[in-house]
């Protein structure tokens, strides 16, 4: 059985649409990629943000929600998103949360790495991580941005997830996609990481990561503004997701059928404690309908949503990228 490669992107529930554009575009440097909408509930927007050329591996998408509850956070709901920036970027990234009045906590270390945990303007438990992406992965700096060059936003670095159960979450982790028990000598190397393990793919790099804590004390987590909605792995082709989603099926999931996203094919799963998996391949990309210089300047629908346009426009509030860079 081959592995998946890593992370192809994370989709997390936002608030209201023009402050998530203005924080992730004006305060983090990310470039959107796509604007579309949720091609489940086509009355919102779902925004990615990416690296120039919005490659698999780095994009961070969301469904702007403004008037859902809170989120819980608990068991059984993915819990933190870690992005890579360059080694030595940190010390850049306090002085920028810090002047754009974002929330955070002192730079800590886990597993070796330098982190620097903030939230969002709308509770999202994120993490800066000064690390280096896997062979083969592809960044492109997006020239555009406010934030320079060598402390851009790399890569989704890794996850992390409460769970009540780590025998069955590793268990099925590794049946369906590969992942194993990082190495005892890398494991709680700073006190930070006593509660936690690191489960890991390939050489364990930034993508290739899981950090799991037990936690049975506490309530399961629930979705809602700020919580991840869903963690999506990386398919070279359609054949191998047809690969990783038989794996995941005789590891006890359900996947379901293959879904066209248009921009990529996804099929959907839970692993054991509920928290939910996608399986998306690399291609086409986001450049299929849209010149890449382009990239997220107006609203882009899958062709069989084209013949309502006009009515999901009229129910989507306008937003602003230049607004964004702005900020």
């Amino acid at each position: 059985m081959s592995n998946v490669k890593g992370l192809h992107h994370i989709t997390a529930i936002a608030g209201d649409a023009q402050e998530n554009l203005d924080f992730y575009v004006g305060t983090l440097g990310m470039r959107l990629v796509k604007r579309t909408v949720n091609q489940d509930a086509p009355d919102t927007y779902h925004l990615f943000y990416g690296d120039r050329d919005g490659n698999p591996g780095i994009d961070l998408t969301f469904f702007p929600w403004p008037k859902l509850p809170a989120r819980r956070r608990g068991w059984g709901v993915w819990d933190e998103v870690m992005l890579g920036v360059p080694k030595g970027a940190l010390d850049y990234w306090v002085d920028r949360l810090n002047a754009h009045g974002v929330s955070h906590s002192a730079v800590e270390t886990r597993f070796g790495e330098r982190v620097l945990p903030y939230e969002d303007p709308h509770g999202l438990c994120s993490a800066l991580v000064e690390s280096e992406p896997y062979e083969g992965f592809t960044h492109s700096p997006w020239p555009d941005s406010s934030v320079p060059e060598e402390c851009q936003i790399h890569s989704l670095a890794g996850i992390r997830i409460f769970v009540r159960d780590e025998s069955a979450t590793a268990d099925f982790m590794a049946r369906a996609f590969g992942f194993r028990l990082e190495s005892a000598e890398r494991q709680h190397t700073e006190l930070e990481e006593l509660d936690w393990k690191r489960y890991v793919l390939g050489d364990g790099k930034a993508g290739q990561r899981i950090e799991l804590s037990v936690r049975p004390e506490i309530a399961r987590g629930s979705w809602g503004t700020g919580a991840i909605h869903h963690v999506a792995w990386r398919a070279g082709d359609e054949a191998e997701q047809a690969e990783f989603a038989s794996s995941a099926a005789s590891a006890g999931a359900q996947p379901t059928p293959v879904i066209d996203r248009f921009w990529f094919k996804s099929v959907y799963m839970q692993e054991p404690s509920g928290a939910l998996n996608e399986i998306a391949t690399d291609g086409p990309g986001f450049a299929v309908d849209e010149e890449p210089a382009a990239l997220g300047e107006r609203l882009v629908l899958p062709p069989k949503f084209e013949n309502h346009r006009d009515a999901i426009e009229a129910g989507l509030p306008p937003i602003s990228v230049s607004q964004a860079l702005r900020v």
